[in-house]
């Protein structure tokens, strides 16, 4: 695995040196694809709306997994996502279906963040298992997997759709230990989503967050136990559990 992780990437190392691991299991959106590169590759038609689309998009698309979840109305995540943009595209008031249509098509394939591939190899070639445990749907996390060309480096990608609710519902982040074989201890769990990592840690899992955009810690009944700017850094702080 690489050696010294760069220090500036480590906001906090978790205690005790690094995590055994039975499984590395990553959040897809956020933490390996980067959810604003959709609005981004059409900078030149959204102009100064790029960045209030995007940010209101996702937060659309969040809030709505979560209002659908209480309400027992699941929808999987490409309606969501559909759902999340017209209202976003409303508010703004932009118009078109051509638009619409490019947007989507541009999330099904969103762009990795650029140390994903070697940090998943990383893992790899130290003899520790890689998952995706997501909110997205099978053909969405299918397409941006194999979009960015981590089919071989990933065990398994598995959907909320199996059982038509979405995190952080505890029963999402069993499914990873039910597929895995493994109790929620042998699991690190990485995620830039706060809520997620709240989740997830409330859940049993070790959980590292990857906070790639400087936000506050959230104050919820459980929290991280590692905290990094990027992926970058992982390897070194994880180890093969016996």
């Amino acid at each position: 695995m690489p050696q010294s992780p760069t220090p500036d990437l480590v906001i906090r190392a978790p205690a005790g040196g690094p995590i055994p691991a039975g499984a590395c299991v990553f959040d897809a959106y956020g933490t390996l694809f980067d959810v604003s590169a959709a609005a981004r590759h059409l900078h030149d038609r959204l102009g100064e709306q790029m960045a209030p689309l995007s940010d209101l998009w996702r937060r659309k698309q969040l809030e709505y997994t979560w209002l659908r979840s209480l309400m027992g109305r699941y929808a999987d995540f490409w309606q969501v996502t559909g759902e999340a943009l017209r209202f976003s595209m409303d508010s703004l008031g932009l118009e078109g279906d051509d638009l619409y249509a490019a947007l989507m098509d541009l999330y099904r394939r969103l762009d990795a963040f650029a140390e994903v591939p070697g940090v998943l190899q990383a893992l790899n070639d130290g003899g520790i298992r890689c998952a995706i445990l997501s909110n997205g749907s099978p053909a969405m996390l299918q397409s941006a997997v194999r979009n960015a060309r981590l089919e071989n480096l990933l065990e398994v990608a598995l959907s909320v759709d199996e059982l038509a609710i979405y995190k952080p519902d505890p029963r999402v982040y069993q499914l990873a230990c039910d597929r895995l074989d493994l109790a929620p201890e042998k699991i690190v769990f990485l995620s830039s989503n706060a809520w997620d990592v709240a989740g997830a840690a409330a859940f049993g899992f070790r959980v590292v967050w990857i906070n790639r955009y400087a936000q506050a810690p959230e104050r919820l009944p459980a929290g991280p136990e590692g905290e990094l700017r990027t992926l970058s850094p992982l390897p070194d702080l994880v180890t093969p559990a016996p």
